[in-house]
């Protein structure tokens, strides 16, 4: 067992435990333009959060900050405790959390096992040589896919060659791969066919089942609903909504995304 691993197994449970990603106050400006205003997030381990909002809402300045692509202006991020301020997305992910954009920054032309070990290729010593240990890699790639339900046997066939839910399944094997226990997933099913979505929504909650921590961008409330333990809606660069998704619909997730309301909120009020 990773000490990675052995971390997510020793985490307490319960409704108190302590969140292992908090942000405080976070804002970001660019020049007199301002994308977000003293946003607060909790996230634990075990939980799919989902970060949702109309365009311009402010959720890619909040990846790319948590992500480490780009720093807050404002506000603090806190890490297993600790106060944590990320230089690079290669900072954030050698301290466990790893993105996992759209375009999945996968080679295609490279064979699946490169892929997963980009950066952290495996070697072997050959004399006084080192050299890639690459039927090793292979193994262990295909170990990967197989603790996310995915049987690929050859994992020397380029990427290229794979479906949209496989590529996803390699880049989540990456972040394993890093022992990552926060993944950040960006619009994950946008332009798949409603099996491989299934397929993908079904990665989602293996991570979960393991013990991880991910969030969630996406403009798939369906998805949402499905997958997601709890809702964070940013609206004009605020959090405005942050509650559990038990029980909601795809339509009543959509609605407070255009009202900026909380529906419990809502209805109080409406009743008053």
């Amino acid at each position: 067992m990773t000490g990675g691993e052995a971390a997510l197994l020793d985490a307490p449970s319960g409704a108190q435990r302590a969140p292992i990603l908090s942000l405080r106050g976070i804002g970001k400006s660019y020049g007199a333009v301002v994308a977000l205003t003293g946003v607060d997030l909790d996230l634990h381990s075990g939980e799919v959060l989902a970060v949702c909002g109309d365009n311009g809402a402010g959720k890619s300045s909040l990846i790319k900050i948590v992500s480490g692509a780009q720093e807050a202006s404002g506000g603090a991020m806190i890490l297993r405790g600790e106060p944590v301020r990320f230089r690079s997305p290669h900072d954030a992910l050698r301290r466990g959390l790893a993105t996992i954009y759209q375009d999945l920054a996968l080679a295609p032309r490279l064979s699946i096992a490169e892929n997963v070990f980009m950066g952290a290729e495996l070697t072997r010593r050959v004399g006084p040589l080192r050299l890639l240990d690459k039927a090793r890699m292979r193994a262990e790639a295909r170990g990967y896919l197989a603790r996310l339900g995915v049987a690929i046997e050859d994992t020397s066939r380029p990427v290229e060659g794979l479906s949209g839910g496989q590529r996803q399944a390699v880049a989540i094997s990456r972040a394993l791969r890093w022992e990552a226990s926060i993944v950040v997933m960006d619009e994950p099913t946008a332009a798949l066919g409603v099996k491989e979505t299934a397929g993908v929504l079904g990665l989602v909650l293996r991570l979960r089942d393991e013990g991880r921590a991910v969030i969630l961008v996406s403009h798939a409330m369906r998805d949402v609903a499905e997958v997601a333990t709890r809702v964070a809606i940013l609206k004009n660069g605020r959090k405005v909504v942050d509650r559990p998704v038990e029980r909601l619909t795809a339509d009543e997730i959509g609605h407070m995304i255009m009202t900026g309301r909380d529906l419990d909120s809502a209805a109080r009020e409406g009743g008053a």
